[in-house]
């Protein structure tokens, strides 16, 4: 959780959880009510300020999806209070989840701790003392562990594209294109998720891969980069990838054919690129008018 800290001083369920060893002065245990649909931003129940004496956690619910693996790329939504007053330090549910790699020196021995044995879909409670090594302040933390792969259901794609064969971790490998490529931009989902659909001028978060279509060298990938990226789809961006990822939903797994008439040329590079692109999360321009607004 330094790293957490360090950005940010520079189905329903509920759940009541008493952590054992996060003692108030009278010896009391403090209670730390959670509540808050799957998905959502958390609300914390708390009595300031808490006396947090050592780093505690406690699952406020297991997660259904894959095991988190140690050193790989974990995504995360999370709430940073102070437990001194009950102040919001950090959040990350109004905008874009933060991509890390499940280490100790990535994420802080106590955020490691908290998440080492969880899977995909879990939300955590961490209360952290001020004497911890990861802040300066005793801090209270709810964390929600996101997907790193698409998820949904399979698209059988149209003949004559690339074929695409997924590694156990989701990580798409793509085969060597065959033939002519095509002169406009193509947008063909391979995985439909049931998420949100993207807006234009979003936020998104991916995973992407993506190879040359004249000879299927590799052009790019987050894979190879430690995990996710999140990016505004605007100035910056391939137009052609701006323009393949609004309208889909989130979940989804969307193979992209980007020929340079379409915006696939991006300084020396002339080739027509096949990207595929795991859309994990977005921000859309509607929330955040519509949170502005309440």
């Amino acid at each position: 959780m330094r790293r957490l800290l360090a950005a940010a001083l520079g189905s329903a369920l509920g759940a009541v959880v008493l952590l054992a060893g996060c003692t108030a002065s009278d010896g009391a245990p403090p209670e730390v009510q959670v509540t808050g649909e799957a998905g959502r931003a958390p609300v914390l129940g708390y009595a300031p300020p808490l006396t947090i004496t050592r780093a505690t956690s406690e699952v406020v619910w297991p997660g259904a999806g894959p095991r988190l693996v140690d050193g790989g790329p974990v995504l995360l939504d999370y709430r940073l209070e102070n437990a001194r007053d009950g102040s919001l330090v950090e959040e990350t549910y109004s905008h874009v989840p933060t991509p890390f790699t499940l280490t100790p020196e990535n994420v802080s021995e106590d955020l490691y701790d908290a998440l080492s044995g969880q899977s995909v879909g879990a939300r955590i409670l961490l209360l952290v003392p001020a004497t911890s090594n990861t802040s300066s302040f005793a801090s209270v933390m709810v964390v929600d562990v996101l997907p790193t792969r698409a998820w949904g259901e399979p698209v059988e794609p149209r003949e004559g594209l690339p074929a695409v064969t997924l590694g156990d971790g989701g990580e798409p490998a793509i085969a060597a294109p065959q033939g002519e490529p095509p002169n406009q931009l193509v947008v063909q989902a391979l995985i439909k998720g049931d998420g949100a659909q993207v807006e234009e001028g979003a936020t998104v978060t991916v995973q992407y891969t993506g190879v040359r279509w004249s000879d299927g060298s590799p052009y790019d990938s987050s894979w190879q980069q430690g995990g996710p990226k999140s990016f505004d789809l605007g100035t910056g961006v391939l137009p052609g990838l701006a323009d393949g990822l609004v309208e889909q939903t989130v979940g989804s797994q969307v193979m992209l054919v980007i020929p340079p008439s379409a915006g696939g040329a991006v300084g020396a590079e002339e080739d027509t690129l096949v990207l595929v692109v795991d859309i994990l999360a977005a921000s859309n321009p509607s929330d955040r008018a519509a949170e502005q607004e309440g």
